[in-house]
This record gives C-alpha cells, sequence and structure tokens, in this order.
C-alpha cells in the first residue's frame, strides 16, 4: 500500500547514482517529504551522527541507498575500507532507525551477495551456499549482513524492513572515475576518449567472456519503490522470515564483448576492440532469477541499447563534471 504522500521519507546517499535516482522516482509519484543530509552534514559511518539525526527529524520510511561502492580495481585494492564502511553505514542506520521507532525500510544491495559459482540464474535461496566471488568478498559480506540485520529487527521486534539486491546498475550519477569505475561507465569513458582522439584501438579488460545483467538506473528506482510499497501481507506472502530480501534486475545477461560493441555503435566508433585477458575476469556469469519481482508485479522497461544510449547522452553532457571525477 501507498504510504501518505506527506510521510518524511529519509533516502540515505541521496547524492549517489542509485540514491538520486529514488528521489526522482520518489519525487514522480509525488512524494512531497524526502529528507536527505549531504556527506559533510552526517557522516553515516558516525553512530553518534546518525542518532542524533534520527533524533532531530520525525522519520516515517528509511530507504538505505548509501553505500561505498567500485568495480573490481576498486574492491581488489581497498578491501578494508569496503567492509568496514559499508558494515558502518548499515549499522548505524538500521539501527538508528529502530531506536526513533521507524517502522518501514529499504536496504539496497548487490547480486555480489550470492555465490561465485551459483546455479544461473541466481535465485534468492541461493545465498549462503558456496564462496563468494574474492575480488569483492568485503563487499559481499558487508551487504549479507545488512539483509540479516534487516531480518533480524523483523523477527525481534516487528519491524518491516525490506531488502532488494541488485543486479549491475548504469546510468546518471555513475561514477566515471578511470580507475575505480563499474564496467559500463569505464567503457563510455572509454569509447569516448576514443573518438574524441580518432585512436584505432579500443583496450578492453579480461576475455570479454563473462555475461553480466545490466539494469538502468531509472528502472532500478521502480523496481525498489515498488517493493516499498507494497501491502505488507503481499510482501510476506511472497518472502519468508529469514529469506526475505528480492532480486532487482531484468532477467536477462549479455556478454562483456556485445556490451563493448553495442557502446561502440553507440559512440560511433569504428576501430578496433581489443581485450585484455591480463587482466581479471570476475565471476564467469551473473544473472538475477526475478521470478519473485515478477510475481510481486513489476518488470524491467529499458532495454539495453536505450539505456546505454540515455547513459552515454548524460555523460557527454555532463563532461565536464564527470572527468573530474
Amino acid at each position: 500500500m501507498r504510504s501518505d504522500l506527506n510521510t518524511p521519507i529519509f533516502v540515505a546517499g541521496h547524492r549517489g547514482m542509485v540514491g538520486s535516482a529514488i528521489v526522482r522516482r520518489l519525487d514522480t509519484l509525488g512524494y512531497s517529504n524526502i529528507v536527505t543530509a549531504n556527506r559533510n552534514d552526517l557522516d553515516l559511518s558516525s553512530q553518534e551522527q546518525v542518532r542524533a539525526f534520527f533524533a532531530d527529524h520525525h522519520i516515517g520510511h528509511v530507504v538505505l541507498a548509501a553505500a561505498k561502492v567500485g568495480g573490481i580495481h576498486a574492491n581488489n585494492t581497498y578491501p578494508a575500507e569496503f567492509i568496514y564502511e559499508n558494515l558502518m553505514i548499515e549499522a548505524n542506520v538500521i539501527h538508528g532507525a529502530h531506536l526513533s521507532g521507524v517502522q518501514r525500510l529499504l536496504f539496497l544491495g548487490s547480486s555480489c551477495i550470492y555465490p561465485r559459482l551459483a546455479a544461473q540464474p541466481m535465485r534468492e535461496d541461493s545465498l549462503l551456499t558456496g564462496p563468494l566471488e574474492p575480488t569483492n568478498e568485503p563487499y559481499a559480506l558487508a551487504k549479507i549482513a545488512g539483509i540479516k540485520l534487516c531480518e533480524s529487527y523483523n523477527r525481534q521486534y516487528g519491524r518491516d524492513y525490506r531488502c532488494v539486491m541488485l543486479t549491475n546498475l548504469y546510468g546518471p550519477n555513475d561514477n566515471y572515475h578511470p580507475d575505480n569505475s563499474h564496467v559500463i561507465p569505464a567503457l563510455l569513458r572509454r569509447f569516448l576518449d576514443a573518438v574524441e582522439t580518432d585512436a584505432n584501438e579500443v583496450v578492453i579488460w579480461g576475455s570479454g567472456q563473462p555475461m553480466r545483467e545490466f539494469l538502468h538506473v531509472d528502472d532500478m528506482a521502480a523496481a525498489s519503490v515498488h517493493v516499498m510499497e507494497l501491502d505488507d501481507a503481499i510482501y510476506r506472502a511472497h518472502t519468508q522470515p529469514m529469506l526475505s530480501h528480492i532480486n532487482v534486475g531484468t532477467g536477462v545477461d549479455h556478454t562483456i564483448r556485445e556490451l563493448a560493441d553495442t557502446i561502440a555503435r553507440i559512440a560511433g566508433f569504428m576501430g578496433r576492440l581489443r581485450f585484455d585477458a591480463g587482466k581479471p575476469d570476475g565471476a564467469p556469469r551473473k544473472l538475477l532469477d526475478v521470478s519473485r519481482l515478477t510475481a510481486l508485479g513489476w518488470q524491467a522497461n529499458i532495454g539495453l541499447e536505450e539505456g546505454l544510449s540515455d547513459a552515454y547522452g548524460w555523460f557527454v553532457s555532463n563532461l565536464a563534471a564527470t572527468r573530474t571525477c
């Protein structure tokens, strides 16, 4: 059931790609009391600051989109920061919300929570059934902990804290850092640079064979708010107390080579693609089973080429800002 449109909703992480898309979606639906806080005003890794924030604001719902995120290089280089910062953020926000009496919270996680060699497509019940992908294990463990935090507060205190696990996202406000970005923003930047410099070759990390599922961030926001708004009885009918998370994706995957070919076409790059097999591939395949989400009444609407064209256009339009990240 949709909440009162005047309900104060705290969106943690509102300036990132995920959080900003959530804010856009809530605004489109008519929610008029969206509460945000900049990092300079609220350090989510500080328990004291988070508790003070909740004490000072009458929050009705929480969307926890704040996280330290990055691609393979960033996860490999900064594993301690990835596990520590994400654990602190989610523990502080979830516990702070509970202490202040917030009944409904939506926690946003990632498909990397599933075992590296999980059966494809990955069902929600494959969680904790095998070893994780080593390149992002610290981040994945933090997100698993977030799920279990939510489930524990639900079981012990009767809270309604829900979890959505997101596939690979892309779109406006993505991170275009040359080293620490995910695959789509990295390729968008690389192909634009190649077109502008008349390069005859673009180098792509890995073999090009791994398969990935990609979801436009606006579709992600629509799905996430859909789950947040579900009537409690409907949500509980499709979940279990200790297996409550819901996969959010398209249910369709593509090879990295196919992705690169599509971006090259969008960017107008006519040169050669060279795949550097000396760089890590990550998991061989990551496709989510989205049957639970489909049963709850939502499906993706933005196709990959349409979404990539939108993302490329946003990147070009915001070139000056994104190239300084």
